[in-house]
């Protein structure tokens, strides 16, 4: 890990045609944390996350992963090295949920013995039985247990980062409270870089080391949920947290 440094963005600048989305940006994420990504639509959240991959490039400015410039590096080989989450879990249909979790394993050339062994342990991490599930497909599996399969699939080739976009959003209250709680636990075991964007304040408040508060491109705040809490970097960020949260969270 470069100087416990997961991801650095720097001078970065991305405009879509209608105006920067980001203009000179400078962020520097630390590794093994969980950092949320909050802030208004439009204000770049879901850029900032696809850029760490190259699934969108940037007019100037770099992005590092672990202190390589990722300009220089195949993107595929890049995308491998890091875990995706997203709304849609993306599961394949006509796969099994052992064959899912193991698609990038596999890609990598992995031996089947390996990967077949690690699959079994991630269902346990992620607590589904393997003997019940391995087999089955997702269409058997409800929402909760679908997304529960998409981190595992994340945490299958063992990246050091894993970026999560809105990975909860389409899920019921209920489940989306147990996914949350356990992300928070599993990332005690696992110690992952966890970059997750999301629209939901308590939740990124919930389950966040840090919070990146974005507007119009730039940073407004960054701290532990307690800092934006209890010192909050000016009006802004009182009224996008909402009044009725102070001391709510507070420790």
């Amino acid at each position: 890990m470069n100087n416990g440094t997961a991801v650095e963005f720097r001078k970065v600048t991305k405009n879509y045609g209608s105006g920067n989305v980001l203009d000179g940006f400078d962020l520097s994420i630390p590794a093994g944390k969980i950092v949320t990504i909050i802030g208004p639509s439009g204000c770049g959240k879901t850029t900032l996350l696809k850029m760490i991959n190259r699934l969108i490039e940037p007019e100037s400015g770099s992005v590092f992963v672990e202190g390589e410039e990722i300009s220089q590096l195949d993107p595929v080989t890049l995308r491998r090295k890091i875990g995706y989450v997203i709304q849609q879990i993306g599961l394949f249909p006509h796969m099994t949920i052992a064959e899912n979790i193991s698609v990038v394993p596999r890609l990598k050339g992995e031996k089947k013995q390996r990967y077949n062994a690690r699959a079994d342990e991630l269902l346990e991490l992620i607590g589904l039985d393997p003997m019940r599930f391995r087999g089955r497909y997702p269409h058997e599996l409800s929402g909760g247990q679908q997304q529960r399969v998409g981190v595992a699939r994340a945490l299958a080739a063992d990246p050091s980062i894993i970026l999560m976009d809105e990975p909860f959003s389409a899920l019921d209250p209920i489940s989306r409270v147990q996914l949350q709680k356990e992300l928070i636990k599993l990332n005690e075991r696992v110690q992952k870089t966890i970059i997750f964007v999301t629209h939901d304040i308590d939740e990124a408040l919930k389950i966040a080391d840090l919070v990146v508060l974005l507007r119009e491109g730039n940073i407004i705040q960054m701290g532990t949920p307690a800092q934006l809490l209890d010192q909050p970097a000016g009006h802004f960020v009182r009224e996008f947290l909402g009044t009725e949260r102070y001391g709510e969270y507070s420790i």
